[in-house]
């Protein structure tokens, strides 16, 4: 690897070094992650496919699910690949605009993952709490309300934060301690005051996540509320709704891992937190289709070959 240059120019250029403290067992790495890229791959396509495909699960709920497989297929592939050729080959170097393009769509892709739960968490509140009203709240027009809000709140929060990241001066290392471009990876490089950068990123954790976990879990209470206080049996309602809350609370259990370990630095090796860093990101894009193709009954009918040759056989009638 090039030697790291001290001087009093900013630098534009910088080295991934995540994992570094394995020595020779690093290119091992390769192999496990390599199968969950490979995994994430395959299984969110295919669920994608699935409900594309079947006309049955043309429904909000389901291009709810679609769209978070969307999210799940895209995200690993702004910093996987690169992580892979790292670990096999050893390169590690990349320019500060590339590292903060991965920065952005990382972070981006990131905020998404949340918000998509809360717009399910809200469709399995129409379904269930206003079901007469279900289509019309549900109607493209009429949720485009819930939509657009969020989707600029993303976009903007992620972009103020990637914008003072870029401005920074780093003058004093070009070695990244992970495996991609994490934000606070990135600002602590820098040779001057990064208290705005830190102070905007728990902004953004607080305004983003934080928040739309807060109203999932508003939303599911709610939820649950109701149906106890009717007495109706809506089994199969709450059957998609636990599905959601897995996936939300396997989620939320790696990200405050990730948050914890970098402010809890003591005793913590940095090894460990680069990799809860990496699974919180990685982790939901292998685990959320599985979970959601073997619990919810129509995508998993649907994919069962029965299912895709009975669509064929309607096709060709």
């Amino acid at each position: 690897m090039e030697a790291v240059k001290e001087n009093i120019s900013s630098h534009k250029y910088f080295f991934l070094v995540g994992f570094s403290e394995l020595g020779e067992l690093r290119p091992f790495l390769f192999i496990p992650f390599s199968v969950m890229f490979v995994v994430s791959l395959f299984a969110n396509s295919l669920l994608v496919y699935v409900i594309v495909s079947q006309r049955s699960l043309h429904s909000p709920m389901y291009i709810l699910i679609a769209s978070m497989a969307c999210i799940d297929l895209s995200l690993p592939v702004f910093f996987v690949p690169h992580m892979l050729l790292s670990f096999l080959f050893d390169w590690r170097g990349i320019s500060l605009g590339a590292c903060l393009v991965q920065m952005y769509f990382v972070h981006l892709l990131g905020a998404f993952q949340s918000t998509l739960l809360l717009w399910m968490a809200l469709d399995r509140y129409f379904a269930i709490c206003t079901p007469l009203y279900y289509q019309e709240q549900m109607a493209f027009e009429r949720f485009l309300k819930f939509v657009i809000p969020l989707f600029i709140r993303n976009m903007f929060v992620v972009l103020v934060v990637v914008s003072l990241a870029g401005k920074l001066p780093f003058c004093l290392r070009n070695v990244i301690n992970h495996c991609f471009c994490e934000h606070m990876a990135l600002v602590e490089l820098a040779c001057g005051s990064t208290i705005i950068n830190s102070l905007v990123g728990l902004i953004s954790v607080i305004s983003v996540p934080v928040t739309d976990f807060f109203l999932i879990t508003a939303s599911y209470t709610v939820i649950f509320s109701s149906v106890l206080s009717s007495g109706k049996s809506s089994a199969k309602a709450l059957h998609t709704c636990v599905t959601h809350i897995v996936v939300m609370t396997v989620s939320l259990t790696i990200v405050l891992t990730a948050f914890l370990s970098y402010r809890i630095r003591n005793g913590i090796p940095s090894a460990i937190r680069i990799f809860f860093s990496i699974m919180y990101l990685f982790f939901p894009s292998c685990f959320n289709p599985i979970i959601y193709g073997i619990r919810t009954t129509e995508i998993r009918q649907s994919g069962h070959p029965s299912g895709l040759r009975s669509q064929i056989s309607e096709k060709s009638h």
